[in-house]
């Protein structure tokens, strides 16, 4: 192996140095990539050899930034590793491909770091493979000429035709998808990498967390943000850290107990967040330990093994440009046809049977989400790779095939999960006077820390009253057109049975909503946000339309300046919200308590970047996709109250016994409607006869006033 990745290693610095047998049309597409390669390599051999550990921060930053500078906003724009750049260069269906390309040579960064060579190799050989097809057709092409022949009537140009680049990227997938999901199965669900360690994991124990240097052990992007962060955390008490790792630990453990799993008998969690967190993460590892159990930590991938889910799925530094992310989220639609489809479902069986010993034994995610990132609403530009009507079923039947995989191999009715949510440095930017990031920092750490028995008090005598209701109607205002009847769950016995379950701080940190599974017959009408963040990506004016329970129509005004900005407006919400289902039910109705973190949000003006996690609470929302209860169905949970939580299954996921396939979505998204926006949400009862639970963005339920204390304070300021 080590010979195979030296020749491949001088073959690349050779063509760094000479492209003079390729094309002049795409030289120095050729010779900018090889150089990146190098640049690659050159970290690759300064990180084995020791000099990571022994650089000094200024050393550190400058390679930090070397290996992500060409995809920076500010290079962006005439990047090789941009569509745009390169369909207007090269044409469409070729920039396609040249710039997924680059984007699969740039995922070996992380492997640099972690010294996997045979990840390293793989890519070199990809981009040496399709080198060589071009040296072969400028050759012929050369020879043509050389004999007096006109090349370009014979079919000969100097650069091999799309098919054959198509052609190579598709047998690179092929070659190595059951390797690349194994590595990925045994990373996030064990803790094994290609060399047998958990790479970050090692890095958090070992180093000096008070020394900012270990944040470029990673190899991902570190910016500001993340440096800043660092710095916050290093200046906060060690009561403050203390809490902020305990509210999360301790809501893992107690998931599990309200869920009524058996945490004994699980010996892995899985650590998901942020960088710069590290002082916090170092705590929440030792309270795991304490509790007999081992952390797994897993890094965010991206490359065309991957299918760029909406939510983060693993540790990772910041997003170097999230255009960049945004225009490569469907490059597999190069490539991918039915029968590759067909393969990566088998790989993906075949990861889960080499580790089918140790996925039982994860327990689930720990995830700590960030926020306060600058809104992005992304270009959409049509050199952007897109999967067709085709594709989009593939991938959607793919995705379902995943989480039935998945749910099977760690027995998804037995895990569990938690959330919690801090803000970045730039929150703060653009935010009033005065809303400095400490501010609002500690004002995010009183929201999650709230006391729940007050909650849990008054969230009962909000369900006593919705247990009452035949269904549920919900309207806007100030402009928002929402209208939207909700039909409940009948209760057989109301004295030991519930509808909505009564959420306080364990897996969904902050406290704050009560929810259920809506009936999906008899579910209709407008859901409608002025403007809401889903999964990073801002949506304005979003509008969704309800029949039966399921969407039959949407839009949103992201692309109101643009030609066929309606069509655009749809094609966003089906990739982002509807992830290439035809349609999606709602899987969830709830109402959010937490009236203390939405004044929060008012008060400090990032009320439209708080994070779904903590906006939920801030009103009632409604998820389109899965329910809360997907594959714990048959599971028993019970309020804290005594009564036995019913409406856990709707008409989609009661077919898991029969039809599996067409039970679960793999898809969960909440929307919002803030308290500024609700006009009413009334109970209505089989004879007719209403009961308010809020009128005009106030709780009016008797019992439940105290929920506006925090709004009164924002009226008194």
């Amino acid at each position: 192996m080590n010979e195979l990745f030296t020749l491949d290693e001088d073959r690349v610095r050779e063509i760094a140095e000479d492209t003079k047998e390729i094309s002049p049309k795409a030289a120095d597409f050729w010779s900018c990539t090889a150089r990146m390669l190098v640049l690659f390599l050159e970290e690759y051999h300064w990180v084995e050899n020791g000099s990571l550990e022994k650089a000094e921060l200024a050393e550190l930053q400058k390679h930090n930034t070397a290996l992500y500078a060409d995809i920076l906003p500010e290079h962006y724009e005439k990047s090789y590793a941009n569509p745009k750049y390169c369909a207007a260069l090269f044409g469409t269906e070729y920039g396609r491909l040249a710039a997924a390309l680059v984007y699969e040579l740039r995922s070996m960064i992380p492997f640099l770091y972690e010294g996997i060579e045979d990840e390293i190799r793989i890519r070199l050989e990809l981009f040496l493979e399709a080198y060589t097809a071009f040296t072969l057709e400028e050759e012929q092409y050369r020879a043509l000429k050389e004999s007096g022949e006109i090349p370009e009537e014979m079919g000969v140009t100097g650069i091999p035709p799309v098919k054959n680049l198509r052609k190579i990227l598709y047998g690179y997938v092929q070659d190595y998808w059951e390797q690349e999901l194994s590595l990925e199965v045994g990373r996030k669900l064990v803790g094994e990498s290609g060399d047998g360690c958990d790479y970050a994991l090692e890095i958090i124990k070992s180093s000096d967390l008070s020394d900012p240097r270990y944040l470029y052990r990673f190899g991902e992007y570190i910016s500001d943000n993340e440096f800043r962060t660092w710095q916050h955390l290093q200046e906060l008490d060690e009561t403050k850290l203390g809490k902020m790792a305990d509210t999360w630990t301790e809501g893992y453990r107690i998931g599990f107990l309200v869920g009524g799993k058996d945490f004994s008998s699980k010996e892995t969690v899985g650590l998901i967040w942020h960088l710069g967190f590290e002082q916090m993460i170092l705590r929440s590892i030792h309270n795991f330990e304490a509790m007999g159990k081992r952390c797994v930590c897993y890094r965010e991938t991206q490359s065309l093994f991957g299918l760029h889910e909406s939510e983060i799925t693993g540790y990772c530094g910041a997003d170097a440009n999230p255009q960049y992310r945004y225009d490569h989220r469907e490059d597999l639609a190069l490539v991918l046809d039915d029968d590759l489809a067909g393969r990566r479902v088998e790989a993906l069986k075949a990861a889960y049977r080499t580790w089918r010993n140790e996925t039982p034994l994860y327990a689930g995610p720990a995830v700590m989400e960030t926020f306060g990132e600058a809104p992005f609403t992304p270009g959409n530009d049509p050199a952007k790779a897109a999967y067709d009507k085709a594709q989009q079923k593939l991938i959607s039947r793919y995705r379902q095939t995943a989480s039935r995989a998945y749910n099977e191999a760690v027995i998804g009715k037995d895990r569990s999960f938690t959330i919690i949510s801090f803000p970045l440095p730039s929150i703060a930017e653009g935010a009033p006077k005065g809303a400095s990031y400490e501010k609002i920092f500690d004002a995010v750490l009183r929201i999650n820390t709230l006391d729940y028995k007050t909650y849990e008090r008054i969230q009962g005598t909000l369900i006593d009253a919705l247990n009452q209701a035949d269904r549920l109607h919900v309207t806007g205002r100030c402009g928002n057109p929402t209208d939207l009847t909700v039909n409940l769950w009948k209760l057989k016995d109301p004295q030991h049975e519930t509808i909505f379950e009564n959420c306080v701080a364990d897996v969904n940190i902050p406290v704050g909503e009560v929810f259920t599974t809506p009936v999906l017959k008899g579910t209709s009408g407008v859901l409608a946000v002025s403007g809401v963040f889903l999964e990073g990506l801002f949506f304005r004016n979003l509008s969704l339309t309800f029949r039966d329970g399921c969407v039959s129509d949407y839009s949103c005004d992201n692309f109101a300046s643009e030609e066929n900005a309606k069509e655009k407006g749809r094609a966003y919400i089906e990739e982002n919200i509807l992830f290439h289902h035809p349609t999606l039910p709602m899987g969830e109705c709830a109402i959010g308590t937490n009236t203390t973190a939405y004044a929060e949000g008012i008060r400090y003006g990032i009320t439209d970047r708080l994070p779904i996690l903590i906006a939920e609470k801030t009103g009632p929302h409604f998820a389109v996709g899965d329910t809360c209860y997907s594959n714990e169905e048959d599971n028993e949970s019970f309020n804290p109250d005594g009564k036995k939580i019913v409406a856990r299954e709707n008409d989609f996921s009661r077919l898991r016994g029969r039809e599996p396939e067409k039970a679960y979505f793999g898809c969960h998204t909440d929307i919002t409607i803030p308290f500024a926006e609700l006009g009413r949400i009334e109970a209505v009862h089989k004879d007719g006869s209403t009961k308010t639970i809020l009128e005009n963005g106030r709780f009016v339920l008797p019992g439940t006033e105290e929920l506006n204390v925090p709004l009164d304070g924002l009226l008194q300021e």
